[in-house]
């Protein structure tokens, strides 16, 4: 059944003006993060912000709810976030970082590192190259420490020779920690040594092949094979949330725009 609007301009108006005065303290005292797409403002936390301004009738509110994940193993390690643990997004890749001509062509296929490892020692890989690097990013979760002494960040490496491999992480793909490096095949990292803990969240991940260790020179799969990266000690992903002022000017601006439209300006 349709309901029919009853609001007039002159209430209309009045809740305007109360709105453009209660949404900027909203904001401010919640910090909320305000997403606005397709005429749907999504808020995270609660919901304050946005069921005031789908009262008036400016925008449709909606409401999406996380899903359950299931722990999984993956080469003998057990993965509390299951699937969604391994980084998923390629940021770069440079086999010929540590000066030499780097891998075949045949093994320089860096997608091959993204997601759940396969565990061939034939396919599914990307070659590092002596001293090569690659930089892979979490995007659908990150990587957090763990409060105690328990490995949290799981390096996936295969082929048969022991090619160790140097870690950095960073929240922003900008400024890098050194968490020590990986030993050949298939091994793991506490970042908690390092200074780090369960407040701390990281979506960035850079490898850089050992040169002093494995196969040296070009040609072949020389460097370090890298099959997937895992976030034992798993958290939601990293997002950038607007100061508060920004988000004031956002709302402000789709009351605007709502308004413009219920009544054809």
């Amino acid at each position: 059944m349709r309901r029919t609007n009853t609001s007039t301009p002159e209430k209309h108006d009045k809740e305007i003006r109360h709105l453009s005065k209660s949404v900027p303290l909203m904001l401010a005292e919640t910090a909320e993060t305000v997403v606005h797409q397709g005429g749907i403002i999504m808020v995270s936390g609660s919901l304050k912000c946005a069921a005031a301004l789908a009262r008036i009738g400016l925008v449709t509110l909606g409401v999406t709810s996380g899903l359950s994940v299931q722990a999984a193993v993956f080469g003998g390690v057990e993965f509390p976030g299951g699937a969604s643990s391994f980084a998923d997004s390629l940021v770069s890749y440079d086999p010929t970082y540590g000066g030499t001509a780097g891998p075949d062509a045949a093994y320089q296929t860096p997608l091959n590192a993204l997601g759940a490892p396969t565990g061939s020692s034939d396919t599914g890989f990307v070659t590092l190259g002596q001293g090569g690097r690659i930089v892979l990013k979490f995007t659908d979760n990150s990587l957090t420490g763990s409060g105690s002494s328990a490995l949290d960040l799981w390096v996936f490496e295969v082929g048969p020779d022991v090619e160790d491999t140097f870690v950095d992480i960073s929240k922003d793909g900008l400024n890098w920690f050194a968490v020590g490096k990986v030993f050949g095949a298939t091994a793991g990292i506490d970042i908690d040594a390092y200074g780090f803990n369960a407040l701390d969240k990281f979506s960035y991940i850079r490898l850089t092949d050992d040169p002093a260790e494995g196969q040296t020179g070009a040609g072949g799969s020389v460097g370090a094979d890298i099959d997937a990266v895992g976030a034992i000690s798993s958290a939601p992903p990293v997002t950038t949330v607007p100061e508060p002022g920004s988000l004031a000017l956002a709302a402000l601006a789709l009351l605007g725009i709502g308004l413009s439209r219920r009544y054809g300006a």
